[in-house]
């Protein structure tokens, strides 16, 4: 930081990560008290009598949750797609336009900070965290959903197709389906994605790391709301980014439960239905408490890089038994593709495919915005002392890189077995089997398998123990190193909601409550962007 006193500092220039002191109002920070506790009252109460009396009533009234959370999914979906696609873009820009300004020179930390982690511990901590169970959900389910929709396509009038219409026709050309499929699927796991996080990632460190504020959601609000941000605005945006966060990790912990469960099914015959699910989900969410207790760079650190040396593992693996040559030139064309069709894909108005824009788009949208408090947090309290140039680049680029040669390699195995080898057992499986489906008919299906029912556990974890250690930074108004028993509570409750949805209307139930929270949240999100801005510029910058 520059030795004159930065604006945006509170009176003071204390720190309160570092410390108990108290923060503009009295309830900003709030010292132990009974129990071991340090909690800032209201944020903690109010979002844990929330999400208590959420799981309370789902699980008693399952009959009527079920179509209930059906017709809020498909009402938020069917009117504000516009507004989900529209946001997307505008973080895109948003990043795009910080990297390449004179302001991609400041440096989280201050212009003497140094990075915390290696490059290889960073980049393994923030993809294993940001989309680990969505890349083996969807890795292969999704770029065949697509493929197959573009090539048996669902007639309209005048034989026009609305689920592909902007992407033109594919009927009869398996090659064109392909490309339509697999840039359709790049487009929700690209740059659009990495933007939301690295919006509000780079908001928390540099309010966090350069300005001394809590690392908390209501510090990114500081060059807008001043000292307002101690009292309610900032007490109901931290509430926001909780309950946001606690049920975008329940979505991800259900698509986990249920592919978990069919894989066990699919190898050893173990039922799949709501009970083994539900086992799974209280079992994995013990494991997670124990590497929650073990602390960041004991647990999540740890079983970060064990994951991502498994996940590389069996990305190798399908890439030297499967089709080889034809996948290493796929991540070329996909990638191709997808820069072909973003413009179509990313245009918010007067679409007609409503089938992919509000079904699958909307939904996306909403999940990512609703997880980035989690993964946000989660990716700042390990950037200090990175540029915003290097931490904007290296956000977007890298980990999308990764997603597109993910989805390239397994969904471009099960697209070459559908069209090649004539094998449609993997098209007509349930979407969580589909993984296992198509590792069938490859070498050593039973232990790839295996490895795969192991990875979607571990992500499980590594997402269920991070999102903890961030909901409870949140709760306890910013503290870094709140008392053990909050993030048992956290955590237990993270279950106990993905439960409550499993039980109260599966994967639409989960979906549902991704994009309800993401919905305000998004608005929080674009605001956050005009304080970002106002809070870098006020920055020194790196020579």
């Amino acid at each position: 930081m520059s030795d004159s006193k930065d604006p945006m500092v509170p009176d003071g220039d204390v720190n309160p990560i570092d410390t108990d002191y108290q923060v503009g109002q009295d309830n900003v920070v709030v010292h132990v008290g009974p129990f071991g506790l340090d909690i800032h009252n209201r944020v903690f109460v109010i979002s844990a009598l929330a999400v208590i009396a959420f799981v309370v009533l789902t699980l008693a009234f399952q009959s009527y949750a079920a179509p209930m959370f059906g017709g809020l999914r498909k009402w938020l979906t069917s009117n504000l797609d516009w507004f989900f696609i529209s946001s997307g873009n505008i973080f895109v820009l948003v990043c795009l336009g910080l990297a390449f300004s004179p302001l991609g020179k400041v440096r989280l930390g201050g212009t003497q900070a140094t990075p915390d982690y290696t490059y290889l511990g960073w980049f393994s901590m923030l993809f294993a965290a940001g989309m680990g169970i969505g890349l083996m959900f969807y890795g292969v389910s999704e770029p065949l959903s697509h493929f197959s929709s573009s090539m048996g396509g669902i007639s309209v009038e005048n034989g026009v197709r609305t689920d592909w219409a902007p992407l033109g026709a594919a009927e009869g050309d398996p090659e064109q389906a392909r490309r339509l499929g697999m840039a359709a699927t790049i487009y929700h796991w690209g740059l659009h994605p990495w933007a939301i996080y690295a919006v509000l990632a780079l908001g928390l460190g540099l309010f966090s790391f350069n300005k001394g504020l809590p690392l908390t959601m209501r510090s990114v609000f500081y060059p807008l709301l001043g000292e307002r941000v101690w009292g309610w605005p900032g007490h109901l945006i931290d509430i926001l980014a909780v309950l946001a966060t606690l049920f975008g990790l329940a979505t991800s912990l259900g698509f986990g439960a249920a592919q978990a469960a069919s894989g066990l099914n699919y190898l050893f015959g173990f039922p799949e239905g709501n009970t083994t699910q539900v086992v799974l989900v209280v079992g994995i969410t013990a494991i997670a408490l124990i590497s929650v207790l073990a602390g960041l760079d004991a647990g999540v650190k740890r079983l970060s890089e064990i994951n991502m040396g498994l996940a590389v593992l069996l990305l190798f693996f399908v890439i030297l038994v499967g089709p080889t040559l034809a996948l290493l030139g796929g991540f070329f064309s996909n990638l191709g593709a997808y820069l072909q069709y973003l413009p179509a894909l990313a245009n918010p108005f007067g679409r007609e495919d409503v089938n992919f824009s509000q079904g699958w788009t909307s939904f996306y949208w909403a999940w990512w915005i609703s997880w980035s408090p989690f993964v946000g947090m989660f990716i700042a309290r390990v950037s200090r002392g990175r540029s915003v140039r290097e931490f904007i680049i290296s956000v977007l680029l890298v980990p999308s890189a990764a997603c597109v040669l993910w989805m390239s390699v397994f969904g471009g195995t099960a697209i070459h077995q559908v069209v090649n080898d004539g094998y449609q057992a993997v098209t007509e499986a349930a979407l969580p089997l589909q993984l296992f489906t198509m590792l069938d008919v490859m070498p050593l299906a039973q232990i790839t398998s295996f490895i795969a029912i192991i990875l979607v556990v571990v992500f499980f974890v590594t997402s269920s123990d991070s999102g903890s250690l961030v909901i409870d930074t949140i709760a306890a108004g910013g503290k870094v190193d709140a008392p053990a028993p909050q993030r048992v509570f956290w955590c237990t409750f993270e279950g106990l909601v993905a439960i409550a949805l499993i039980l109260g209307g599966g994967l639409v139930a989960l979906q549902a409550m991704a994009v309800s929270t993401g919905f305000p949240f998004t608005i929080v999100l674009l605001v956050s962007c005009v304080a970002l801005i106002k809070g870098l510029a006020s920055e020194p910058r790196s020579s």
